[in-house]
């Protein structure tokens, strides 16, 4: 504990002048967006305008059933993004709670405990193990302070601190770095005690400087939404055109303005692309369902289908790709033997000794991670006896001597376990150059491999009367033991399947160098180049951008320095996804067009700003959602195309008529049953479609490429084209031939609905033939055909049916003549496939 009665600290009026200048110890709070606000700009987007209008539409038409369903999935879609992004609007809220907890001060030279917001610049802060700082500050007393910066670093390991020495030259007061006299807002004291003067409070600290990142960045506009977004415009275009027309031929040619207008009105209605919001909003909706199963909480839909074209994976190191906690990996003893511990591994007694010193050299009772670990290396050995006798004395780490230490009393036999920094106890045991240089290559191949790498040493006290530092024994080298956080096992496999899939994965770390390249490499990530974080400062963005094409690892990499990485990516053209987990990280994963928190290691601020969440944290899990969202990206342009191509038959029918003066097919009640067909295809059947056979081969969609390129819209239109020529062909001839005009629309009906079933088959694989999508497994498809027999089986069978519908009876060989338009377009198109595929494959290249 701190002694501290001769500092007075501030008086109350100059904390309360200091308050009323700088503002309170919080971030600022931004103007939230209350509930109608949300839901004001939801309605506001276009689709679920267009969702809203078609339904009010149709309840002016006097169709209820057609109505409620599209009013129902506006309402839907309203209530699921309104709660989606009511909860975005607790980003900072979180990060507000970490930056201000209440904190010990001295206050006109008393202590006080105030709550963390009324904190000033400097304010004299008591610190204490388990305490969370409250400000930024300078150390000005430490007794074997550590602190556990993650939330600002993404390293797990805790760092020591110092006093601050008068007239040395200010260090970059900057999180992480061992013996550094700065201590942060946010960070947890996990051990020792301190006194810290404050230097900065609110925004103008480290953890409110990511605050005002995360306020001022815009959330990546979700790519899919703005491309329906477009697509839906067009077609509203156009729906509008035709709707216009309708009006205009219908009255000039046979007046009744009326009529006209009831007859644009319900043609109109059936051109408008309501299937699009609805294909958009149950695709991403089942597909958060579906990602959720492999473990991914999906916060916001639409970055499913951006994950599936993810160019660019941006992976933190610590809790991401490691196990965030630290295990005894290698030992070595001063002979030259070593040994490299794996779990279930037998460790030779001849390193007992060495393992045994060092667990003595560690708290007894452990809360830093490596003392944790050393404590759990001695207890899984069983040869290991336990620790006799009692603790005697005890030296923590000084600013000049990064060595702790302690003497234990064994039935009045005192022996001294030390360890630390491998130069310390080298200097402390007096070894001979050969010596010396053994021991610095021993450590210099561990720390290759990402080993944190402690000396350690034992010395014999000859009584009770303890020299002021640890530097008063004489020790005798015992051996390193090397610490590591070892890799998750499901994450080499992970990687390789990204970079099958063409997605380019790099690490961004706070950790070293030569750590951060032995993690890359044990997990897969290929050789490149590695970018420090004081290389990268020097680069303008020109030479970012050239030097992003070779760097694989970024280490010792600044908060604010992630956040440039990732908008360097999205510049260049990337689609960047980023993982994470602390605080620090929240500001590049709300830039990133997907950013993926940790569900259990990830803190509340990562976890409001990101897109996904690994509810496992296991990163394996990444690449089935890349999978997923792939699969449904290509189910949503399948339902897409079909849409486009069920419409042409649709507009054509309805304007032919009026273009030759025949009598008019289809009323409102008709549309309504044929989109009774539509729109369960579109939202179950492609829905449910399985993946394209080289899905995870293929690279990601190029980020410029339109979600309908104009060849798939051609493709689509000669669909609709070739169904509407073979319809319109029979409807000429059946005219000429007499037929009456009840059993025409029937005809015309039945050979519509036909012809649309031979778009689903067509539609539902780009790549495998017919009689391989027709054998694929599809549950959905099924039941929505079933559906369609019975339907028309009950309209085939009740007369009540057929005179709602204007129906005549339908002759035995007009029924087969409706099926075989079916099976004819289906043929027809089926070899048109090949011509298909090479034409889209041209338009990719």
């Amino acid at each position: 504990m701190i002694d501290a009665p001769h500092q007075t600290g501030l008086t109350a009026e100059a904390a309360q002048a200091k308050l009323a200048a700088d503002g309170y110890n919080e971030l600022p709070r931004a103007g939230s967006r209350s509930v109608w606000r949300i839901a004001l700009e939801v309605v506001r987007e276009p689709m679920l305008a267009l969702l809203l209008i078609g339904g009010i539409a149709y309840l002016l038409l006097g169709d209820l059933a057609e109505a409620l369903i599209l009013l129902g999935f506006a309402s839907f879609s309203i209530i699921i993004t309104v709660v989606q992004e009511t909860r975005t609007e607790h980003v900072l809220e979180a990060l507000r709670d970490l930056s201000a907890p209440r904190a010990l001060v001295i206050r006109d030279g008393a202590q006080v405990r105030i709550a963390g917001r009324d904190v000033v610049c400097d304010d004299l802060l008591l610190l204490e193990q388990g305490d969370r700082v409250a400000a930024d500050a300078l150390v000005i007393k430490a007794i074997e302070l550590e602190a556990d910066e993650s939330l600002l670093t993404g390293e797990s390991l805790p760092v020591g601190k110092i006093a601050s020495v008068a007239g040395a030259s200010p260090e970059v007061a900057r999180p992480g770095g061992e013996a550094l006299p700065y201590v942060f807002s946010g960070s947890i004291v996990t051990r020792g005690s301190g006194m810290a003067r404050v230097l900065a409070t609110g925004p103008r600290s480290e953890i409110g400087k990511i605050g005002q990142s995360l306020a001022s960045l815009d959330t990546e506009a979700p790519r899919l939404r703005i491309e329906t977004m477009r697509i839906v415009r067009w077609c509203a275009l156009g729906g509008g055109v035709i709707a216009l027309l309708v009006v205009l031929l219908y009255g000039l040619l046979r007046g009744g303005w009326i009529e006209a207008v009831l007859a644009g009105i319900a043609i109109g209605m059936s051109m408008l692309p309501e299937e699009f919001p609805v294909v958009l909003t149950v695709f991403l909706a089942m597909g958060a369902w579906r990602i959720g199963k492999v473990g991914v909480l999906t916060r916001r839909a639409a970055a499913i289908e951006t994950l599936g074209s993810a160019t660019v994976l941006c992976t933190d190191k610590t809790g991401t790709l490691t196990e965030n906690r630290m295990s005894l990996g290698e030992v070595w003893l001063p002979s030259g033997e070593t040994f490299r511990i794996v779990q279930g591994s037998e460790v030779p007694d001849v390193f007992h000794t060495l393992i045994q010193t060092a667990a003595l050299a560690s708290a007894p009772e452990p809360t830093d991670p490596m003392d944790i670990a050393l404590h759990a290396a001695r207890s899984a050995i069983p040869a290991i006896a336990p620790a006799q006798g009692h603790l005697a004395h005890a030296y923590g780490l000084r600013p000049d001597l990064l060595v702790m230490a302690n003497v234990w009393d064994n039935g009045g036999v005192l022996h001294l376990a030390a360890k630390g920094a491998p130069e310390a106890i080298a200097e402390l045991c007096q070894l001979p150059s050969a010596a010396m240089d053994q021991l610095h290559a021993a450590v210099d191949t561990m720390a290759e491999r990402g080993i944190r790498v402690l000396a350690v040493a034992r010395a014999a006290p000859a009584d009770r009367n303890w020299p002021e530092t640890q530097a008063g024994y004489t020790y005798e080298l015992a051996g390193l033991v090397g610490l590591s956080d070892p890799l998750r096992a499901s994450v080499p496999g992970a990687v390789a399947e990204c970079r099958s899939a063409g997605i380019r994965v790099v690490m961004i770390t706070g950790d070293y160098a030569a750590t951060a390249r032995s993690i890359a490499t044990q997990a897969g990530i290929a050789e490149g180049d590695v970018l420090t974080g004081a290389d990268l400062g020097a680069l303008d963005d020109a030479q970012l951008a050239e030097r992003l094409k070779t760097v694989t690892v970024f280490a010792r990499i600044m908060p604010e320095q992630k956040l440039r990485i990732v908008q360097a990516y999205k510049t260049d053209g990337e689609v960047v996804a980023m993982t994470g987990d602390g605080v620090n990280d929240a500001p590049s994963l709300k830039a990133a067009h997907i950013g993926i928190a940790m569900g259990k290691r990830g803190t509340d601020v990562a976890r409001e700003a990101s897109a996904m969440v690994l509810l496992d944290d296991d990163f394996g899990a990444i690449v089935q959602s890349v999978r997923l969202g792939r699969r449904i990206y290509d189910n949503i342009r399948k339902a897409m195309a079909f849409i486009f191509a069920v419409h042409v038959p649709i507009a054509g029918l309805a304007l032919l008529p009026l273009l030759f003066g025949f009598p008019i097919l289809f009323g409102p009640i008709h549309i309504a049953l044929l989109e009774m067909v539509i729109d369960p295809v579109c939202a179950l059947v492609f829905e449910a479609e399985s993946d394209e056979h080289d899905i995870m081969q293929r690279h990601p969609r190029d980020p410029k490429e339109a979600l309908f390129s104009l060849p798939m819209i051609a493709w689509s239109v000669f669909q609709g084209g070739l169904a509407f020529a073979m319809l319109a062909a029979v409807l000429f001839l059946k005219i000429r031939s007499g037929m009456p005009d009840v059993e025409l629309r029937a005809l015309m009906f039945f050979a519509l609905v036909a012809e649309i079933v031979a778009l689903i088959l067509i539609n539902r694989s780009f790549s495998a033939s017919l009689a391989t999508a027709v054998i694929r497994r599809n549950s959905a498809l099924r039941y929505v055909l079933a559906a369609i027999a019975a339907v028309t089986a009950l309209i085939l069978l009740l007369p009540q049916a057929r005179e709602l519908l204007a129906f005549g009876a339908i002759s035995q060989g007009d029924m087969f003549l409706a099926l075989g338009l079916g099976a004819g377009l289906l043929l027809l198109l089926e070899g048109c496939k090949p011509i298909m595929r090479r034409m889209l494959g041209r338009a990719a290249a």
